[in-house]
């Protein structure tokens, strides 16, 4: 299986420092990145490492899950998924991630509320991104839609 890279160019301190984080595998964009629009609510057209992993979480979760209903007997007809990753103080000092919300609303074919629900709880659980997001809680809301 392929590595994949990103690279940051980072200039100045935390609070007056800014960079690009480059997505160099792929080479399909390049983000600018500072610590005061890290913090802000409006982000201002600049990302962060959190909306960076929540993008992953989110793709790597909706893969996951429609190969999971696959294996059920279902198939995927459309899956919306939304990862919200939060940033807040670490009581030892500095932040952490505290906690990853998934969400998924499923229009699926083949499968009841309760299958695809089961689906969903196991990608939560296998999906790779998932795995190495093991010391962040992580929780699940999943709908189907009919």
């Amino acid at each position: 299986m392929p590595t994949r890279t990103a690279r940051t160019a980072w200039n100045g301190g935390l609070q007056d420092g800014s960079g690009q984080v480059e997505l160099s595998s792929s080479r399909l964009a390049t983000f600018d990145v500072s610590f005061p629009a890290r913090s802000a609510e409006d982000a201002g057209g600049v990302t962060s490492p959190e909306e960076l992993i929540a993008a992953a979480h989110s793709a790597c979760f909706a893969m996951q899950l429609s190969a999971l209903i696959a294996e059920a007997g279902g198939t995927p007809q459309s899956l919306e998924v939304t990862a919200e990753v939060s940033l807040g103080p670490d009581p030892a000092g500095g932040f952490r991630i505290p906690g990853i919300a998934l969400r998924v609303v499923g229009e699926v074919d083949g499968l009841d509320e309760a299958g695809f629900l089961e689906a969903a709880n196991a990608a939560k659980a296998s999906c790779p991104v998932s795995k190495a997001l093991a010391g962040t809680q992580i929780t699940l809301d999943a709908r189907l839609e009919s």
